[in-house]
């Protein structure tokens, strides 16, 4: 199997008995192609057979479908954890008793504000009947949580809300923010700005400190933001945890009202219908390679701005698929709705446009190991100075922010002015190993050790270090002894440092 599928959001009906200002998917009555019972059920059951571990039930609201409990029994009977999200307004003692008896894991309520506010977005009297069945379900033993969505509109509400979630008895709240797509675009205006996100993360960072109610950030709320990244790992219970890059086509994938299988329930247009469960099955579907590959096959170097060159790239892909899009107006855009993103951007904005200020600038960044920035200052003086200084320190900040391409291409301008840069050499063969063009790499890697002056043991580490890492251990222990011999004064320690590879 190309990846391993986890969860799925899976939108039993589009019909729904609100119509609230924020519905990403403008829904309203049920749809005539919706699934029947009887599809539904057998969906379950591949569902099962797929490995998933969770299901989520959404809408529209899920619960104005009346086998809602059938299918989420059958999701339980074929190893799934059903969940499902609601606003709650339906959710009775009897509802709550048939959720239960279901299997459902956990039930996800929306409120959006406090009570006035909340009203005002979806309908009045919800938050009361919101409220109420956050009881119910707690009374017939069903885990809760809230979500909010988040825009300028109750963003300053934030703290009166956790107040008001923690007296009622909540104990875990995810955030996420609005995205002008569906009805919400009628109100884009209200969206958050880039530098308010961080307002966002700061509120759950000290919010998770406090630990009196769990916190959440949902997928679209990031990223690398060393605050986001710790609410991450409390949520995850893993301190090495942080955001990987969207899951659509991956680890997850959506369901849409008529069987669509897509990669997320957000990005549903007809070129990322991957197929559809009453022609295919579900397994066929998932395991199609060509199938998902707008995000199977996403690299940085399809991005645009900061997100095309960021250090955190490789993995990142840009964050969320559906904000770059609702947002950016593109997959590919960049975006600027992330607390790393946002942080580069002002810095840029400091970027002098005189060119001696900007070399002292390029300088001072490259002191404090800042290459994001150093990057970006270099990107602007190649086109005034290509000098052999301005060159190394360019393809350096190529190489720590995983521009591995850029890397090549910089040190290849050093070795056409002189070929026998040692340093130009050592910068290329690693960038070539990084690119899985090991022989050529490891070739420029031995002329520049070759070559590298008495005293300058750089080349040889780096060298010594690719081979150990690629197991070619005698490999390395050979070109270990070599740069003893001819960096005598320095053997001692670089015997201490590879003491490993010597005793491998």
């Amino acid at each position: 199997m190309i990846n391993q599928p986890i969860t799925s959001v899976w939108e039993i009906t589009m019909g729904c008995n609100m119509r609230c200002k924020h519905c990403g998917s403008i829904c309203e009555n049920p749809l005539p192609d919706e699934l029947t019972t009887e599809e539904a059920l057998d969906l379950c059951r591949q569902l099962g057979e797929l490995g998933m571990q969770y299901i989520t039930l959404s809408g529209g609201e899920p619960t104005t479908r009346k086998d809602w409990h059938l299918i989420a029994k059958e999701l339980t009977k074929n190893g799934v954890i059903p969940n499902i999200i609601t606003n709650g307004w339906l959710v009775t003692e009897e509802i709550a008793k048939l959720a239960a008896e279901a299997g459902v894991g956990t039930v996800a309520i929306s409120l959006d504000g406090l009570e006035e506010h909340h009203d005002y977005m979806r309908k009045p009297g919800s938050f009361a009947r919101s409220s109420q069945s956050l009881k119910y379900l707690k009374d017939a033993g069903i885990a809760t949580s809230v979500i909010t969505t988040i825009s300028t509109e109750n963003l300053l509400m934030l703290g009166e809300m956790k107040e008001k979630f923690i007296e009622m008895g909540v104990s875990q709240w995810q955030l996420q923010i609005a995205l002008p797509m569906g009805s919400f675009k009628d109100r884009k205006e209200t969206t958050l700005a880039p530098s308010q996100i961080d307002d966002v993360i700061n509120f759950a960072y000290e919010t998770m400190l406090e630990d009196r109610i769990a916190v959440d950030l949902a997928d679209c709320l990031g990223y690398f933001n060393i605050k986001e990244i710790k609410v991450r790992q409390k949520r995850a219970g893993n301190e090495n945890a942080f955001w990987t890059g969207c899951g659509a086509g991956k680890t997850s994938f959506g369901i849409l009202h008529n069987g669509d299988i897509v990669g997320c329930t957000s990005i549903r247009e007809q070129k990322y219908i991957e197929g559809n469960i009453r022609e295919t099955s579900l397994k066929d579907i998932w395991e199609k390679e060509s199938n998902f590959a707008w995000n199977r096959e996403m690299s940085r170097d399809k991005l645009s701005g900061v997100c095309k060159t960021c250090t955190y790239g490789d993995y990142c892909h840009g964050g969320c698929s559906n904000t770059r899009i609702s947002i950016g107006g593109d997959m590919y855009a960049e975006n600027t709705h992330c607390s790393y993103n946002y942080a580069v951007a002002c810095e840029m904005k400091k970027l002098s446009d005189n060119i001696d200020t900007l070399k002292a600038q390029a300088e001072e960044y490259l002191k404090e190991s800042n290459f994001e920035m150093v990057l970006h200052a270099c990107e602007r003086l190649i086109s005034k100075d290509e000098s052999e200084k301005l060159l190394s320190d360019y393809a350096l900040a190529a190489y720590m922010t995983g521009n591995y391409k850029l890397c090549v291409e910089l040190n290849d301008k050093i070795l056409n002015k002189d070929s026998n840069h040692v340093y130009g050499l050592k910068g290329l063969g690693l960038a070539l190993c990084k690119l899985e063009r090991i022989e050529e790499g490891i070739e420029n890697l031995k002329k520049a050790s070759e070559l590298s002056p008495e005293g300058y043991v750089d080349p040889y580490h780096d060298y010594i270090i690719v081979l150990f890492q690629l197991g070619r251990i005698e490999e390395a222990k050979e070109v270990l002894k070599k740069a003893q011999e001819k960096h005598k004064q320095c053997a001692k320690e670089l015997a201490r440092e590879f003491k490993e590879i010597m005793l491998a």
